[in-house]
């Protein structure tokens, strides 16, 4: 129905249901049904026209609103807190990356470190090199944190709210409730997403 709309608009509800081959009576809840979605729109005396979220801005909109962080995560750059902190140096410069999520031997998250933190300890501190992460990071209680089906919307808050650049992706994992680490989303992540959707490489 909604092709109808595109292809002939304004068009009338007579009209749509003589295309479609049947009566008018028919048609009458689905155009009021897709009207109150935003997908057709209606003027009196004019017809029926595409609605906010069928046209290309509005397209954009919903699929913002719709995307998850599973969508445009990268690979968790993962260090374990028995490291040092020149490890955790070495492994920033590597990785070309702003953080380091930390995990214990087992694998479950217990902290997150960032360059910020590296440059805090180490500046000035000639011994710096050998202190464990675990001295360092910012460990869990205090660590914001999103999981693969939270909204890309949702996860850009969390960031703005605790003025952090990126943040683990986790699952619960266990009756313990140990967190997963299975990625990772930054601030770049979200600007790429951004540019794909307003260029088009987001699939519907």
């Amino acid at each position: 129905m909604t092709e109808i709309v595109k292809k002939h608009a304004p068009i009338t509800g007579e009209q749509i249901a003589e295309c479609l081959g049947i009566s008018r009576p028919t048609i009458r809840s689905d155009l009021s049904v897709l009207v109150m979605l935003g997908y057709i729109d209606a003027k009196p005396k004019v017809g029926y026209f595409l609605g906010k979220v069928m046209t290309s801005t509005g397209q954009q909109s919903e699929k913002l609103m719709n995307l998850k962080v599973k969508d445009v995560m990268n690979r968790p750059v993962v260090i374990v807190e028995s490291a040092t902190v020149n490890d955790a140096v070495i492994s920033l410069f590597v990785e070309n990356t702003g953080f380091l999520t930390v995990t214990d031997e087992q694998g479950a998250l217990t902290g997150m470190v960032s360059l910020k933190d590296l440059l805090k300890v180490t500046l000035g501190n000639p011994n710096a090199a050998a202190i464990p992460i675990s001295m360092v990071m910012t460990r869990v209680p205090r660590l914001v944190f999103v999981t693969p089906d939270d909204t890309l919307l949702e996860a850009a808050k969390k960031m703005l709210n605790h003025q952090v650049v990126g943040m683990p992706v986790v699952n619960a994992h266990g009756d313990r409730g140990q967190l997963e680490v299975v990625g990772r989303i930054t601030k770049t992540n979200m600007t790429q997403a951004l540019v794909d959707l307003t260029s088009g490489f987001i699939a519907e």
